[in-house]
This record gives C-alpha cells, structure tokens and sequence, in this order.
C-alpha cells in the first residue's frame, strides 16, 4: 500500500517513515511538512492513504481535511497525532478523516488501521474511543440532520461497539463467530436506522445519543 506522512516535523515525520519501512507491505511514497505541501504534491503522486498530523504551520490537519473535501480528493486520510483532545477527534472525523490514532501506536497496528481505512472501514484506537465515550456528550456538537428512524437492535448495538473500537468487518465476524457477509448486512442495517451515510458517523451519532454507553 501507497502511503504519504504530512507532519511538520521533520524528525518525527523521518521516524514514523523509518518506522513504517518495516513493514514489506507499506511503501512510503511521499512525505510533507504541512497541508499545503500535501495539496500542491497530490498532482504527483497517488498515494492509497494518507497519514495526517493536526498541528502544523500554513495549513493545519482540519484545514487540510477540509481543502480535500472541497476538491473532491477521496483518498483516505488517517488521523496521527499526539493530541487526544476530543473536540480535535470530532472535528477531525466530521469533516472526513476516516480513522485517529495517537503516535504511540505500535506499528502492527497502525498498519491494520491504514489496511482497515483503505478496505472502506473505520478505525477507531480503543483510546480514542475512551475519550469519545467519556467527552463527547458533553461536548457542543450538532447532529440534529441525522434522525434515528428505527431502534438498533441488540446485535447491531453489538456490531456498533465493535466498529467503535476499532475493528473491521473481519475481526467483528471473528469476535462474534459470524460470517463477514453477515457483519456486512448488521452495518449496512445499522446505517440505515441511523439516517447516516458511512460508519464514522454511525458511531459519533450513537455516541452522542448514548446508545453506546
């Protein structure tokens, strides 16, 4: 898999290559110093995913979600950083990132998080998920367009636990001695009770409503 890291600094950013270049599966293509870069080198390189850090000069990591978004650039980005701030993970995720991770994550599975991502999926780290859990009702965030049109049921609350924490359809299916057709199925349904179009929002909206409490 094509990887581009985007962190302002330079020893960090030299060690998080060094670190993935362990790994056979991962090519690291291209690295940047902020959003910016980033914006300007994407006309040259097609990276499968893209490792993004949030405190950065000239163009911060929410910035430089939204500048993708607003481009029409779809290539997945996964959140990696030292902050843990609540409001940074929530930003981060409304406006596209599709996973966050902190940059003590051991390579294993920071590499099963970009895989995740890159298979259409959500990854959630378990410490991120703490901090949601705990943070997010309490935090000023507007989810008044989704409506919850049905009540989960108790296997999608399941299901839904499970893709908080950050699991793929695969390990769901293995955690609860299902086929991975049948994960499928529970998500898609759970998607369309909630009135949400992908899994980062099913699970900021459940938590914001407590179902995941």
């Amino acid at each position: 898999m094509k990887v581009v890291v985007v962190d302002d600094q330079k020893l960090v950013r030299e060690g998080i290559v060094t670190l993935l270049q362990f790994n056979e599966e991962v090519e690291v293509i291209a690295q940047y110093d902020n959003g910016q870069t980033l914006l300007d080198g994407l006309s040259e390189v097609a990276p499968d995913i893209i490792l993004l850090d949030l405190s950065m000069p000239v163009m911060n990591g929410i910035a430089t979600l939204k500048q993708l978004n607003s481009r029409g650039i779809t290539i997945p980005v996964l959140v990696l950083t030292t902050f843990d701030d609540p409001k940074l993970v929530l930003d981060s995720l409304s406006n596209g990132a599709k996973g966050f991770v902190l940059k003590d994550i051991a390579l294993d599975s920071l590499v099963n998080a970009m895989k995740t991502i890159i298979n259409g999926e959500t990854y959630f780290q378990p410490a991120i998920t703490e901090t949601l859990l705990k943070y997010a009702p309490k935090l000023d965030n507007d989810f008044s367009e989704f409506k919850a049109t049905e009540t989960l049921s108790v296997r999608e609350i399941e299901v839904l636990r499970l893709v908080a924490n950050g699991y793929s359809n695969k390990e769901i299916a293995e955690a609860l001695h299902k086929s991975e057709g049948t994960i499928k199925n529970h998500v898609s349904n759970l998607l369309s009770k909630l009135g949400v179009r992908d899994r980062t929002r099913a699970v900021l909206l459940a938590i914001e409503m407590g179902i995941l409490q």
